[in-house]
């Protein structure tokens, strides 16, 4: 597969959108972007600030400092993908916390966090030979993507796949956290004012909620050798 393309997979949370994407950045020797990891960097800097709590939300506190934020993704060679740093500090682990995840669709919703980062990401695939994953990719980030996939699953499978994840990385979390977790991020995903998110008109749905990782990964693999092939 000589002809690189540019990869957009969006879809729900917990659908496993970076763990097939760092499979086919992988397999494709191309470049792999977690927006997921931007979004929750962000998320962590405004809960460090206390810009966000349980009991609100400054958002103009956080629109403030952004200038402030300084998100850099670093390969890691041991790992076999790149890693988040937040203001030059590695918060890899920080950002995946069900703390994080309660907060950080509030804070995708805030415009100029958006802003800021579309940008960034933009940049990042001007050249091609890139999969990135996110919610926006196929309709604002890369309208124009040769490839677009969009991932999707029943929450209460999401659900469970995130609950064992946490779990396996000691995190003390209830199976009903979990789904309330993924039931909320998804209504405020979808009916956000900016960037909701959405299937692309031309975006290929692949509900995984039967498919192992390996049957997944051959599916989108296909679709990427179709549309490869007639560039």
């Amino acid at each position: 597969m000589t002809n690189k393309i540019t990869i957009a997979i969006d879809g729900f949370s917990s659908t496993g959108k970076s763990t097939l994407a760092k499979q086919l950045a992988q397999y494709l020797g191309y470049v792999y972007v977690d927006t997921g990891a931007m979004y929750r960097a962000v998320t962590y800097y405004a809960m460090q600030k206390e810009y966000i709590t349980s009991a609100g939300f400054d958002v103009a506190a956080l629109v403030n400092d952004l200038p402030k934020i300084s998100l850099q993704f670093q390969f890691n060679p041991a790992l076999g993908y790149a890693e988040m740093y937040l203001n030059g500090v590695l918060v890899e682990k920080e950002i995946r916390t069900i703390e994080v995840s309660n907060f950080v669709s509030k804070i995708a919703e805030v415009s100029e966090v958006r802003a800021k980062l579309v940008e960034q990401q933009k940049e990042m695939g001007k050249n091609k030979g890139i999969v990135m994953d996110g919610r926006d990719i196929g309709t604002v980030v890369f309208p124009d993507a040769e490839l677009k996939v969009f991932m999707t699953a029943s929450a209460t499978t999401r659900a469970q796949r995130r609950f064992d994840e946490l779990v396996a990385k000691g995190d003390a979390v209830t199976y009903e956290e979990v789904l309330k977790n993924v039931e909320e991020r998804d209504y405020i995903d979808t009916h956000r004012d900016d960037s909701p998110l959405v299937k692309a008109d031309d975006a290929i749905a692949v509900d995984n909620s039967a498919l192992t990782r390996e049957e997944q990964f051959a599916v989108v693999l296909d679709l990427v050798a179709q549309r490869t092939k007639n560039i």
